[in-house]
């Protein structure tokens, strides 16, 4: 499985992640015990099997009759869009497809945050809101409901890191207007955070 990602990686291709396992981990109570920032990060590239797992606690589809994420969204808009920084390039989560989309070949790991740990992390996640699907919502409110639905998701992050041993820290020292630039962003999204993952160093 982890040389399939490597062919993937190595030809500029979308990525299509294996099923996750989500019978593993430990306890709920634990993760939270074990819960914690950290901003150390091997090398090591991410098991395709962790890249799997982790987007799909992030705010993956566990109900597929209705299409609902494990992460609640405010009036169910699904508007928090999930961008992967791998060292082969920016991609895209389709959580429905449990897919990775290929935005922006390369490596641009040291553009997802301005501190130097950033560019050593072999995951770093983008979360961006897109305004566009906040329908009925007043512009007032942008914030606060970007603000709690990529909470709810950063948590669900942090929560997967705990249990499977995985460093992980959110960040709001990005410079989004050169992320947005770079992403190829349209005028109704909008990046809000950050978050490094990788293995304990």
């Amino acid at each position: 499985m982890l040389s399939s990602l490597f062919v993937q990686l190595a030809a500029g291709q979308n990525i299509q992640l294996p099923k996750p396992d989500n019978q593993g981990g430990m306890a709920l109570m634990q993760a939270l015990d074990q819960r914690s920032s950290s901003r150390e990060f091997s090398s090591v590239d991410l098991s395709l099997e962790h890249l799997s797992g982790l987007l799909w606690a992030a705010c993956g589809i566990n109900r597929p009759d209705v299409q609902k994420r494990t992460a609640p969204s405010a009036r169910n808009w699904q508007d928090i869009q999930l961008y992967v920084a791998l060292n082969s390039g920016i991609y895209l989560y389709h959580e429905v497809k449990h897919e990775l989309e290929l935005i922006v070949k390369g490596n641009h790991q040291a553009a997802t945050g301005k501190q130097d740990f950033v560019a050593d992390a072999p995951v770093n996640l983008i979360y961006v809101a897109d305004f566009s699907k906040m329908e009925g919502a007043d512009s007032s409110q942008y914030d606060f409901y970007k603000g709690i639905n990529t909470g709810f998701i950063s948590q669900n992050v942090y929560l997967y890191c705990a249990s499977q041993h995985i460093n992980t820290v959110v960040r709001a020292m990005v410079d989004r207007e050169a992320l947005h630039q770079l992403m190829n962003l349209s005028p109704t999204q909008q990046v809000v955070a950050a978050q490094s993952v990788g293995y304990k160093p």
